[in-house]
């Protein structure tokens, strides 16, 4: 069948009606305690706070984590919400929706500064991974959101597709 490759996934051409991405604007999450958060994205992680909005109901606070990328966060008055119950780089059948956010670094240096930074914060955080075409680490947000940094090894972003999935 054109337009199909190996297993069962299809390969589109981009025309000029496509969205032309990006990357990620915003991804929106919930916390209980802003000021923790806060604590870890900006004083553990090093991602500048550059957008904050609210009222008397709630917080809304944005961290860069890329040009014009950010992570950001609710924080609702007395309407706490459950924390995430899933450990980053474990499988659980409780992330039903959510497994974990990866941050991109910039390369392998970038990688093993910020594993020392994350140990330095008291912060639990892997090994280096090696997953053949990217080196990751995993941790965990004081809401206890999974989350990975990685580095491209080899970039697949700006190559043709070499996907096939048999199953």
């Amino acid at each position: 069948m054109p337009g199909r490759r190996q297993g069962s996934v299809a390969c589109m051409t981009m025309t000029a009606e496509q969205p032309r991405w990006r990357g990620v604007n915003h991804l929106a999450l919930i916390t209980n305690d802003m000021d923790a958060t806060v604590r870890f994205y900006h004083g553990t992680l090093g991602a500048r706070l550059v957008a904050h909005l609210g009222n008397e109901h709630f917080r809304h606070y944005f961290f860069e984590i890329g040009p014009e990328q950010t992570v950001a966060f609710f924080e609702y008055k007395q309407q706490p919400v459950d924390a995430f119950a899933k450990p980053a780089g474990i499988p659980d059948p409780r992330a039903i929706q959510f497994d974990h956010l990866s941050l991109n670094l910039t390369d392998e240096r970038a990688l093993e500064e910020l594993q020392a930074r994350l140990k330095e914060h008291g912060a639990e955080v892997t090994d280096i991974i090696d997953h053949g075409f990217m080196r990751s680490i995993y941790f965990t947000d004081p809401n206890g959101i999974a989350l990975e940094a990685s580095w491209w090894v080899i970039d697949p972003t700006g190559r043709d597709a070499d996907y096939g999935d048999d199953q």
